[in-house]
């Protein structure tokens, strides 16, 4: 069954972050991101632009309305993805568990839609 992690992570207390720490941290993604494949779960990952480059879209009486930024503030925000297969929501909660920004952050776990 195919999983979406969504990572979440305060973004402006990552922009603060010493270049040191920052790199510490690159490095245990790209260990998590070797692991992951190595198991032959990794479908796709990517990290994303800050929230500022951000545009939300929606349609309201028939008209396109466009708002720069993410839909609602909140502490964290969605930083990044992981697309995997797992046997199940418990396998794909590890993997989840083991994304770095697990330990200040939150790793939504959705199961991914079948359309026949």
């Amino acid at each position: 069954m195919k999983y979406l992690l969504l990572i979440y992570a305060n973004e402006a207390a990552q922009a603060q972050m010493d270049p040191e720490v920052m790199g510490r941290l690159i490095g245990e993604y790209n260990e998590f991101t070797t692991a992951l494949r190595s198991a032959g779960g990794l479908i796709a990952g990517d990290a994303l632009q800050p929230t500022m480059t951000a545009t939300s879209v929606r349609v309201r009486g028939g008209k396109t309305v466009r708002t720069d930024g993410p839909f609602a503030e909140t502490k964290e925000q969605l930083g990044g993805y992981y697309l995997i297969e797992a046997k199940d929501l418990d396998e794909a909660i590890a993997w989840a568990a083991k994304i770095p920004d697990a330990r200040e952050g939150t790793i939504e776990v959705r199961p991914v839609m079948v359309f026949e």
